[in-house]
């Protein structure tokens, strides 16, 4: 009685779809399960409480309501309601919509599957923008007006690129901007006469848009640059996140990340020259890659040393050692890497992917016409441990299957803020199936992350959850057709993820350094998907999890512990959290006492030189800055053999120079990896101390140094 009440206030005060009056509502709060809430610890249901549950406005509230908290609004909404919402919103084109629905709830209660931020936000609601994150590529027109194959109008241009961005800023999506295409400083424009001043005034303007316009009310909006590296305003890039200069030539607020080329990586490696030249005179430079960038880039340094055309020499070295000094300095730009990103495309037939998004683990083609979109959502791997640290094969399988229906569902019933958003998501319709729990589930098995089996167990169970969402998505194309543009596809020529290891060895000419083991029947796979087509363009990406995870009372993604006490910072306050497994190991060792707690305090949630704790668990529960950035690495590189898009991959730091660095993503590049995400160095992170109280002596926080990512920011700017 109170869910159908539930409903019907909500409808009537603007907030939830009438299509959800459409289910039988009897029979659907049947299965809600209140107890469900019991799952959630203190952080999870204060992040649902504070972020995810609906609330009325103020306007909307009767005189004699009284609002306990005056900081925020009425919820009208409880956990189990908002996973029954959700579960409906994705529901709607299902013919059987109540069995979907309960089926989705069912998987999210379980703890097994959860959908993107912007999904939960809004599924069921008058507005259902569920997609994650959007990608753009930039004209280098000032600002025009185009229109679609339908007759629809939309902006395009340096100015319309602002405008596409507030639109899906506001609608909470997070974005990713390619900017290479834009004429560099000093560049000739003919209409005036006159001379560009660069990309850096445009994406101040950017910088200032995403600010202004924040996500839904929810979260500010969140934007991340792309340039290539030949571009002649690559220098000052670099510098747009320093404190230092110019305050009108640096956007502090806006992520940035190098889009490079192999060649450039190799001429670094060779100790060669380099040259920059304006994008307006090697405008197909941004559309090639492999050996057709190479022998592009080739032949226009010749027509510069002819005098034909401006450019600037630089030497490869010095440039890449100034990334890294900017990467080290300011924790950007990004390193993502253009090659293995458009060579690994199972999209290379139908055009380029010129940048990834804000998170970096989204890999799509965008240009004028077509925005990319990417509907996410994570499998929490943790749920399929068994108590003996088997993996329960046949529930993922499962999971993997209803995970990949509710995504392609959320396709059909999604709102497009741009219209180049919804043709490029009708036509190719991608999702991301990611992962997290990656640490929780290494504990479960007792297998420590600096360690082979670790390796061996993300190739296995990465294989294992490619298939089956591959294999899912192919089901779907039996049901209901296949993306439009299919034909031509890697999917269609037969070739897997990681057939296109090979691919990116013949263009490189350089080994990649990964084992081509698999264990799953793929050629039976690719005969049906030669018959029945894919469903969805894209299938997996790994994302990061900052959220959800926290709901769920997980770790993040494929991260190790960061610590294992430290204090999370969220919208609702301050929460100290300790590692739940170690509390478990420790308990079964029966180590666990309030003496030893103290002493997890003082020790700041290392372990290294507790005398108290056993070697063989300090080796287990090693903290993400005592392993050793190459064991990330290696488990990102067999992941990748499986995945058609990237993963959100943090590199961990403890005492780092930029020798290190360098070699750490170098490393990344020769493993064949599309992208990296954030440098955490354990000196600047802003995961703070938790205050401790030991033997009644405070003892204060430590203050970070330089504001950086936080795996707890309080805005979270992460994909999920």
């Amino acid at each position: 009685e109170s869910f159908e009440k539930y409903i019907d206030h909500g409808i009537s005060i603007g907030l939830l779809s009438t299509d959800l009056k459409k289910f039988n509502l009897k029979a659907i709060s049947q299965k809600i399960n209140p107890m469900a809430d019991l799952k959630f610890d203190f952080l999870g249901i204060m992040t649902l409480y504070d972020r995810y549950l609906l609330h009325e406005r103020e306007e909307s509230l009767q005189p004699t309501v009284l609002i306990l908290d005056k900081k925020s609004k009425r919820r009208i909404e409880v956990p189990q309601f908002l996973w029954m919402r959700v579960a409906m919103g994705l529901s709607y084109n299902e013919k059987e919509k109540e069995e979907a629905a309960i089926t989705y709830y069912s998987t999210y209660t379980s703890k097994k599957f959860c959908s993107g931020t912007p999904t939960l936000f809004n599924s069921g609601t008058v507005r259902p923008q569920l997609s994650s994150c959007y990608g753009l590529t930039t004209g280098d027109e000032i600002g025009s007006v185009k229109f679609d194959d339908k007759g629809r109008s939309y902006p395009s241009g340096i100015f319309g690129t602002f405008m596409n961005c507030a639109f899906l800023s506001k609608y909470a999506g997070g974005l990713g901007v390619d900017f290479t295409s834009v004429r560099g400083m000093g560049s000739h424009i003919k209409g005036t006469n006159g001379e560009s001043q660069g990309i850096i005034p445009f994406l101040k303007i950017l910088n200032d848009t995403a600010i202004a316009v924040n996500q839904g009310g929810k979260r500010r909006g969140v934007v991340c640059a792309y340039l290539e590296t030949w571009h002649n305003d690559i220098e000052e890039f670099l510098e747009l996140r320093k404190n230092t200069g110019d305050d009108r030539r640096r956007t502090h607020d806006m992520h940035t990340a190098n889009w490079i080329p192999d060649l450039f990586i190799m001429r670094a490696i060779r100790g060669q020259d380099w040259t920059l030249f304006r994008a307006s005179e090697v405008p197909d430079l941004h559309e090639l890659y492999g050996q057709k960038f190479q022998a592009a880039y080739e032949r226009y340094e010749q027509m510069a040393e002819e005098g034909k055309i401006w450019s600037k020499k630089v030497r490869a070295p010095v440039l890449w050692k100034k990334m890294i000094s900017a990467l080290f300095e300011t924790g950007h730009p990004w390193i993502t890497f253009k090659d293995p990103s458009n060579i690994r495309s199972p999209q290379d037939h139908c055009g380029v992917v010129h940048n990834s998004n804000l998170c970096t683990e989204i890999i799509l083609n965008d240009s004028d016409e077509e925005h990319f979109v990417c509907n996410l959502g994570s499998l929490n791997l943790a749920a399929f441990i068994r108590a003996d640290g088997t993996v329960d094969k046949d529930d993922l399988a499962r999971t993997i299957q209803v995970a990949v229906r509710m995504l392609d569902n959320v396709i059909d019933i999604n709102f497009y803020p741009t219209i180049p958003a919804e043709t490029a998501n009708m036509r190719h319709r991608p999702i991301g199936l990611g992962l997290m729990g990656w640490q929780d589930a290494l504990h479960m098995r007792g297998m420590p992350f600096e360690s082979e089996e670790a390796v061996t167990f993300a190739d296995e169970i990465m294989e294992f959850i490619a298939w089956h969402a591959y294999n899912a998505s192919c089901l779907l194309a039996k049901e209901r057709g296949a993306y439009s543009s299919f034909k031509g596809s890697k999917w269609d020529r037969g070739l897997m993820p990681l057939d296109t290891l090979e691919l990116l060895e013949k263009e490189r000419g350089v080994v990649i350094d990964v084992n081509r083991n698999s264990h799953m029947p793929w050629d039976e796979l690719r005969a049906r998907i030669k018959k029945h087509g894919m469903r969805n363009s894209n299938v997996l990406a790994i994302a990061p999890t900052a959220t959800i995870s926290n709901i769920f009372g997980n770790s993040a993604c494929i991260e190790p512990d960061y610590r294992h006490i430290y204090s999370k910072s969220n919208l609702s306050g301050e929460f100290v959290s300790i590692t739940p497994l170690l509390v478990q190991c420790l308990k079964r060792l029966g180590l666990w006492s309030k003496e030893m707690l103290e002493d997890l305090k003082y020790h700041k949630g290392e372990l290294d030189e507790m005398t108290s704790i056993p070697a063989h668990v300090k080796c287990q529960f090693k903290t993400a800055f005592k392993i050793a950035p190459d064991w990330l690495l290696k488990q990102a590189a067999v992941r990748q053999k499986w995945i058609d898009q990237a993963q959100s991959l943090n590199l961990f730091l403890d005492k780092p120079d930029e020798k290190q660095i360098s070699k750490t993503y170098l490393t990344s590049w020769k493993m064949g990896l599309k992208t990296t995400y954030y440098l955490k160095n354990k000196s600047v992170t802003d995961i703070e101390d938790a205050s401790l109280d030991i033997k009644r002596k405070t003892q204060e926080m430590q203050q970070p140094t330089v504001k950086a990512c936080s795996l707890a920011d309080p805005t979270c700017e992460s994909c999920q």
